[in-house]
């Protein structure tokens, strides 16, 4: 399932959300001006669990936070909020960030809308240290902020209608789904498949999903204590949602 667009437009213009996915795409195109000098960079300048663990097996939330207390780490955490490891990682989380960022800047508000992306941001590399503890393979991408982000739509919009490309075959089809319906399905496949990879031995790539389950939890919690409740209703029809 491909979101398009969702049926809530904002009242606000949403400046920080815009400039986010302008310094998501400009660091990605910094990334491709690196050339072999990417992967040294990113060992460097990216989250690496295991620099931050110190551990052989998996730590205890507690000891999690203890142990990631470093300001090194939050730096490192803050460069790999805007990494991405190709155009269809990138791809993926600007629509995401595109369609759902907006309504939620609108509701918290500017400033508060930058400190809860980069909180959900800190509290999805720290699920991620937890779940692989030994991992050597640097971290990076936009996704674990932006899962907060569709956390705070879910609680915030959940009657929104998601409209969603679903790819049959040779056949697509255009269909509206409701918000819960989409983004709680989208959470349920981040939840089994981080289950089922805390069970794994190995050291692999790939999706960073207790990066994903930690963020859209964080982002849960933070929302309600985050909105601006005084923000009136959105109005309809403002350009940028066209």
């Amino acid at each position: 399932m491909i979101p398009l667009r969702d049926d809530i437009p904002s009242r606000s213009f949403p400046i920080v959300n815009l400039t986010l996915i302008g310094l998501n795409v400009l660091a990605f195109l910094g990334e491709l001006g690196l050339g072999r000098s990417l992967a040294p960079f990113l060992y460097q300048s990216a989250v690496v669990p295991i620099l931050y663990s110190g551990h052989d097996g998996r730590l205890g939330l507690i000891e999690t936070l203890l142990t990631t207390a470093d300001p090194d780490l939050g730096l490192r955490v803050l460069v790999s909020m805007f990494l991405h490891g190709g155009f269809a990682h990138i791809l993926g989380n600007m629509l995401y960030l595109w369609i759902f960022g907006d309504n939620v800047e609108d509701r918290l508000g500017h400033g508060r809308y930058l400190l809860f992306y980069l909180v959900c941001g800190w509290a999805a590399s720290y699920a991620h240290i937890w779940a692989e503890p030994v991992s050597k393979l640097p971290s990076i991408g936009a996704s674990g902020a932006i899962a907060g982000v569709l956390g705070a739509y879910l609680a915030l919009y959940p009657k929104a209608r998601v409209i969603t490309l679903l790819p049959l075959g040779l056949f697509s089809s255009l269909i509206e789904i409701p918000a819960f319906f989409f983004l709680g399905f989208w959470f349920l496949q981040q939840f089994l498949s981080g289950t089922l990879s805390l069970a794994q031995t190995a050291q692999t790539g790939g999706v960073a999903w207790w990066a994903h389950i930690g963020g859209f939890l964080a982002g849960l919690a933070l929302v309600g204590l985050l909105q601006n409740r005084k923000r009136r209703p959105p109005v309809r029809d403002l350009w940028w949602k066209r």
